[in-house]
């Protein structure tokens, strides 16, 4: 079989881009050749092609070319064509995979923040090591759990360099996993996709969906690409994301289009109702996840869950981004960017420790930072805010706090918590006209007694098991405010009279 150039087509494997026909098995099968032959794929850019509702996943592991293909997702019972059910509703469409094997490598140790190993890799890989032994991110609140096992992700170079912040020591690793990454980056451009959203039934527990495009090759690039989310109606389960990247290096998105998804509710571990998280994009043990030009519409839309979730990754760079929020579940480490975007109503939420830095950036959230008190609030390093302009809650009145935290030093999250060590406001206009009548000013930080449960508050003279470190330092220079009245530290009596230290320029 030749091609022209050595671009792979859908169509010589039987793809009719109709928008009707299953085009997924041919598409599977084009893949397959252009990956055994190391050649790009390029697409028919005036065709539509159906996915179908086989658990069929494409690999794709050379570059690919999507232009302005159209590609439908049909997941609403019925309604494919010929009445077809999904199959398997959490197989991926596309997975984007390196064809290297892993290596296998032994690391008996590893300290915090270690910077190198006495291993040397045939490659630079990606690592994962755990330790289940013990427990990290023990969720408190509507989805509580019991953690889950301490582990790591790592850039791990030839010369036995470590790229990515270590977390946790480990005097015993029980489960390691290496993959080479390649030195060609892969570049996947283009593409409107349309996902029929799905109307499962399950009153209790989550039943997340993929149907979607999984990154786990290092060295990856998604340009260009749109998806659009349509049909959700009154019933429906989440989706895990449809650009989900996971346990892979140096991904990056750019020039993307996302979609919010509708929110649905269920019976959470708690036995109480809570809102369920339905991401676009998701990442996952990633080391360098970079988002540059992506946007959505309607980030202040509250019937739309935030647009993005992250667990345990290492340095994350947002810029030049509209999005409804932007989210680190269990952890990151290392830098957490934010520069020249604009986030909606679900705002700005971290977990971890490191540099976080927001700058040149507009913010609709609820606070103008959030920090996750399901895993107690806590930043083990600096937060830096410069030349950002706030508009609390998208306007609605409220009376505006900063920074949120949440942790009265009751509950055991795995590890211990703290407030940023300092916070440093560098240009910060807020736009708080519209508050309360009995209004006095706005907070830096909010009170982070206030517990997770409908008891009254638990008494200052109790004594806390796992006690929450307080910010020390607070530097000022250049914050003003719509209603022209000067910040207060906190609602929190004992944090007025705390050694939080206000330097004001």
């Amino acid at each position: 079989m030749t091609f022209k150039d050595n671009f792979v087509t859908y169509e010589a494997f039987g793809a009719t881009g109709d928008g009707v026909t299953d085009d997924l098995p041919a598409i599977y099968e084009a893949h397959a050749y252009a990956n055994m032959h190391g050649w790009s794929v390029r697409t028919r850019p005036d065709a539509t092609y159906h996915l179908g509702s086989r658990a069929i996943t494409a690999i794709i592991a050379t570059d690919t070319d999507w232009n302005t293909s159209r590609f439908t997702i049909d997941d609403a019972p019925g309604s494919y064509a010929g009445g077809g059910q999904v199959e398997d509703h959490k197989t991926p469409i596309f997975e984007v995979r390196s064809l290297l094997e892993p290596e296998d490598l032994q690391i008996d140790r590893l300290t915090r923040d270690q910077k190198q190993v006495d291993v040397h890799p045939k490659h630079d890989c990606h690592v994962l090591v755990e330790n289940d032994k013990k427990r990290r991110y023990i969720r408190r609140g509507l989805n509580q759990n019991a953690g889950v096992p301490q582990h790591d992700c790592f850039i791990l170079r030839r010369d036995g360099s470590v790229e990515g912040d270590i977390d946790w020591n480990y005097d015993s690793i029980t489960h390691i996993e290496t993959h080479p990454i390649d030195e060609k980056p892969i570049i996947l451009r283009g593409g409107i996709f349309t996902t029929f959203a799905n109307r499962m039934k399950q009153e209790i527990g989550y039943n997340y969906w993929a149907r979607n495009i999984e990154i786990t090759r290092s060295n990856t690039e998604i340009e260009g690409l749109t998806h659009y989310v349509v049909g959700e109606t009154a019933v429906g389960h989440p989706y895990r994301g449809f650009l989900s990247a996971y346990q892979c290096a140096n991904i990056t998105l750019r020039d993307c289009f996302a979609t919010g998804h509708k929110i649905y509710s269920t019976i959470g571990s708690a036995g109480e109702p809570v809102n369920m998280g339905s991401y676009d994009i998701h990442a996952n043990n990633v080391v360098n996840f970079h988002m540059i030009n992506c946007r959505m519409n309607h980030i202040c839309d509250r019937t739309r869950w935030g647009v993005i979730a992250s667990n345990f990754c290492k340095n994350i760079l947002l810029e030049d981004c509209t999005l409804s929020r932007m989210d680190t579940h269990m952890g990151i480490s290392g830098t957490y960017t934010i520069r020249r975007c604009t986030l909606g109503h679900m705002g700005l939420n971290a977990i971890g420790r490191g540099v976080l830095m927001v700058e040149d950036s507009t913010l609709y959230g609820h606070t103008l930072v959030n920090f996750r008190s399901d895993y107690g609030s806590t930043w083990e390093g600096n937060l830096v805010i410069r030349n950002c302009h706030w508009i609390p809650a998208c306007g609605d009145t409220t009376w505006p706090h900063i920074i949120g935290v949440r942790n009265d030093g009751m509950h055991d999250f795995g590890y211990p918590c703290s407030m940023p060590r300092e916070v440093i406001i560098d240009g910060l206009y807020i736009d708080d006209e519209h508050h309360p009548e009995d209004y006095q000013g706005l907070y830096f930080f909010t009170d982070p007694d206030s517990t997770h449960t409908n008891d009254e508050s638990i008494p200052l003279a109790v004594e806390r098991p796992f006690p929450y470190e307080r910010c020390r330092k607070v530097k000022i220079r250049g914050l003003s405010t719509a209603s022209g009245k000067k910040p207060k530290i906190s609602p929190n009596v004992e944090i007025q009279k705390d050694t939080i230290v206000i330097e004001e320029e």
